[in-house]
This record gives C-alpha cells, sequence and structure tokens, in this order.
C-alpha cells in the first residue's frame, strides 16, 4: 500500500513537471513574437509567417489548457455527453482536412481507407473528434518525417446473422490509425492508456488517457498495438453503431488525403 501510494506521488510529481513544460513551451514563442510583431519591422509575408508561428502555438496551448480541464471533469465524474446522430465518415474526413491546414507535413503521407456509404453513430460527435484528433497527432508527433506514412482505416464490423448493425445492438464500427514512426515501448505497452503515462518525455500523457475515458463512456473499447512485423504502431477504437438502419456496405475505397514533400 506504502509503495502504491509513493508511485503515485512520484507519477503525480512526475505529471506537474511536464504539465508545466509543455505549457511554457507555447507560451515563449507567443510572447516574444508578439513584441517582434509590436515592434512593426519587416514586411507582409514575415508578419504572415510570425502569425501562423503565433496562431499554432495559441492552439497548442489551448489543447493542453483543455487536456487539464478534461482531466478535471474526469476525476471528479463530471464528463458530460452531448449525444447526436451523425455520420462517421463525414466527420474523419474533416477531421483531416483541418489537420491538413494546420499541420507541417514535412513529408508525411496520410492515406484514409474507408467504406463510402454513410456510417452513422449516436454519440458526442465533438468528444469523437477529439478522440481521433488525439490519436491523428499522437501518429505524426512519432512518426519520421522523411517519407513516413499514417492511414487511418475506418471499417464496420459484421456481426452473425445482421447486416452491419440494423437492429443489432452489438454491430460496431472500428477507427484505426497506423502509422510508421518508433513503435510503443513494451514496457509502457499494458499502462498506455494510465493517466500521467507518455510514449515519450514530451507530451503529458493526458491525450490517450482521456480518450480512452470518451471510449469506454460511449460504450466503445480503446487499444494500441506495435505494428509486426512492420515499424510503428496502430491504435484502434471501436463504437456501437446507431440502433438505426445502416446503409449496406460497400468495398473499402483508399483516399489519398496529403502527400507534401
Amino acid at each position: 500500500m506504502y509503495k502504491k501510494v509513493k508511485e503515485t506521488e512520484r507519477m503525480q510529481k512526475e505529471f506537474i513537471d511536464i504539465a508545466a513544460h509543455e505549457l511554457r513551451n507555447p507560451i515563449q514563442p507567443i510572447l516574444s513574437l508578439s513584441q517582434l510583431l509590436l515592434s512593426k519591422t519587416g514586411n507582409i509575408e514575415q508578419y504572415n509567417e510570425l502569425l501562423d508561428t503565433v496562431s499554432r502555438n495559441a492552439k497548442r496551448l489551448n489543447r493542453l489548457t483543455e487536456d487539464l480541464l478534461d482531466l478535471t471533469k474526469i476525476e471528479s465524474q463530471s464528463l458530460q455527453l452531448h449525444t447526436e446522430r451523425f455520420n462517421l465518415n463525414h466527420v474523419i474526413l474533416n477531421v483531416l482536412d483541418d489537420i491538413v491546414l494546420t499541420t507541417q507535413f514535412n513529408g508525411t503521407n496520410i492515406q484514409i481507407l474507408y467504406q463510402p456509404q454513410d456510417i452513422f453513430l449516436e454519440a458526442d460527435k465533438e468528444r469523437i473528434i477529439q478522440v481521433i484528433s488525439n490519436l491523428i497527432n499522437n501518429a505524426f508527433k512519432f512518426t519520421k518525417t522523411d517519407g513516413g506514412t499514417i492511414s487511418v482505416n475506418v471499417e464496420k464490423e459484421k456481426t452473425e446473422g445482421n447486416d452491419y448493425g440494423e437492429g443489432d445492438n452489438n454491430a460496431e464500427v472500428a477507427i484505426s490509425v497506423k502509422d510508421t514512426g518508433t513503435g510503443i515501448d513494451p514496457g509502457i505497452l499494458s499502462r498506455l492508456f494510465t493517466r500521467f503515462v507518455t510514449k515519450s518525455n514530451t507530451g503529458t500523457g493526458l491525450g490517450l488517457f482521456i480518450s480512452k475515458r470518451i471510449v469506454e463512456a460511449h460504450g466503445g473499447k480503446i487499444w494500441g498495438e506495435n505494428n509486426s512485423p512492420e515499424k510503428g504502431a496502430t491504435f484502434t477504437f471501436s463504437l456501437p453503431l446507431s440502433k438505426e438502419k445502416q446503409p449496406p456496405s460497400q468495398a473499402t475505397k483508399t483516399r489519398e488525403l496529403v502527400q507534401c514533400c
């Protein structure tokens, strides 16, 4: 019992140190670049580059703050879901389009493999967007910038005796994010979705923990595994399909969303 308490205290202290560091990182460029902009030196093109950097760091700071707020809601069991029926494929494509506009790819390719018919969920759309964004941003963080690939796969899980969720409470959809990055340290694989655990010495380690709680609150599951024999890792989460009628399945298609060099 004593060892467990001490270990929890150690992890909390380590988390506070990491969180403080992660919060400070985007603040410094925002402050320094804001001062540079106020000095009114440089041309319009330079101003635009500076503003892009300020905006990117402000968004990073906002994401960290939202993670901390979500942590307090989870700890106090006050995380609320606002359920609506929505088309999952549309949501994923919108998330990827947003990431294309806000991320520096440096040679990373993104592919989405999906079944082109509508796939409907009854869930909190903003929270599902949060999970998808967490997994994709995590993949970017650990994928090499010299031609790495990130694949997002959307697949309905067919259950025996029914066709993809029509009146079937057990039918699910699985969303996988696969990368060709560094993979997951086997030493933390079993604790990957635990609070304060991070894949590296950067980041708060809250993204996966929060994602797990969101998915489980929807009656779903989430897991991560190393690719074998290939490099990298795959994170997958599954969610129940809407109980209303789903369109019939179609062949999976591939969309090359981005190919940057």
